[in-house]
This record gives structure tokens, C-alpha cells and sequence, in this order.
């Protein structure tokens, strides 16, 4: 039988090693994400969209092209050109084209930046997994909430023969001692209706 301690140490392995992996799976696809953007070449800021509605037997369709904001007509940005060349003219008249211009560095930034908090978040999370065992400390007046006679008696206020002051630290000793009473008795009258129901 493993002791508590001991039981209590693999969880906390097995929590470490799980968010470890979870880091590590982040930490890829960030990097991941890094080499695309290294390696594509060809951003395109800029386009023009034109969205053509159907047009007598000619379904809509929305065309996309890489063109300056001057060269933004239907007849630069639809190819190849659905009608024939009389219908030309009535077919670009129902077109909508749209410049439309965006800056890459600023969405690559923006990425870049959101998944370093994220991935700074992450290994703040693992440090605390870390270290969480070693700033916990075991209170000694917390008892096993399932064995009622495990429970120890709450220490009485030592009273030696002089009247005690009324400093804060009393005060809060004071109200430590009848908080864990009250505690007590919580828990004896928890496992009392425990016991009459079962």
C-alpha cells in the first residue's frame, strides 16, 4: 500500500507531465505557424473583388484578382469573361467590384503576440503546477474528513493566572480558536445525520 505522501507525489507527476505535454503541443504549432509564415513568399495585401449576379442562362460567381485600386473594373478582374463580347458591357453593369487592401505584417504581429501570452500564460500555469506542492504545506489542525473519530479536540485558550491583553494577535487567535470549534462541530454534526441515514 503506497503512502499518502507518496500517492499525493505521483499526482503531482502526472499533472506535470500532462501540462508539459499540452506546452509542448503549443509550443509546435506556434513554431509551426512561424515557418509558414517564413517560408510563403507571396502576401498579397491587396485585391479587388467583384461579385457577379446571375446573368441570364450564367450563374453568379465572385471573382477575386490581385490589381491596383485603378485597375479595379469588371473587365480587369473577370476572367475569363462568362458572356460573349456584346454582352460584355450589360454583364459588368450588374458587378459590384470592391477594393480591398489589408496589411499582413500587422495580422503576423497580432498572431505573434497572441500566442505569446498565451504560450507565457502556459508556462506561468506549469510553474505554479511545480511549485504549488512546495508552498502548500499541510495544516496540522485539518483532520480526515471521513473518520469522525480521527477528528482532534480544538486546543482551549491557555489560561495561566494573569488576565490576558487585548492585543490583535490575541483578537485573532481569539477568533482562530472558535472558528475551528465551530468547525468541530460542523463536522461531528455532518457525520452524525451521516450515520442516521445510513
Amino acid at each position: 500500500m503506497t503512502a499518502p505522501g507518496t500517492r499525493k507525489l505521483e499526482m503531482t507527476s502526472y499533472r506535470i507531465h500532462s501540462w508539459s505535454f499540452v506546452l509542448a503541443a503549443v509550443v509546435v504549432v506556434f513554431l509551426q505557424d512561424a515557418v509558414d509564415f517564413a517560408q510563403a513568399k507571396n502576401f498579397e495585401d491587396v485585391r479587388c473583388k467583384c461579385i457577379c449576379p446571375p446573368y441570364r442562362n450564367i450563374s453568379g460567381h465572385i471573382y477575386n484578382r490581385n490589381v491596383s485600386q485603378k485597375d479595379c473594373t469588371c473587365l480587369h478582374v473577370v476572367e475569363p469573361m462568362p458572356v460573349p463580347g456584346h454582352d460584355v458591357e450589360a454583364y459588368c453593369l450588374l458587378c459590384e467590384c470592391k477594393y480591398e487592401e489589408r496589411s499582413s505584417n500587422t495580422i503576423k504581429v497580432t498572431i505573434i503576440i497572441y500566442l505569446s501570452v498565451v504560450g507565457a500564460l502556459l508556462l506561468y500555469m506549469l510553474f505554479l503546477l511545480l511549485v504549488d506542492p512546495l508552498i502548500r504545506k499541510r495544516d496540522p489542525y485539518t483532520q480526515p474528513l471521513h473518520n469522525e473519530e480521527d477528528a482532534e479536540e480544538v486546543r482551549p485558550p491557555v489560561s495561566s493566572g494573569q488576565p490576558r491583553g487585548n492585543t490583535v494577535l490575541e483578537r485573532v487567535e481569539g477568533a482562530q480558536q472558535r472558528w475551528k470549534k465551530q468547525v468541530q462541530e460542523q463536522r461531528k454534526t455532518v457525520f452524525d445525520r451521516h450515520k442516521m441515514l445510513s
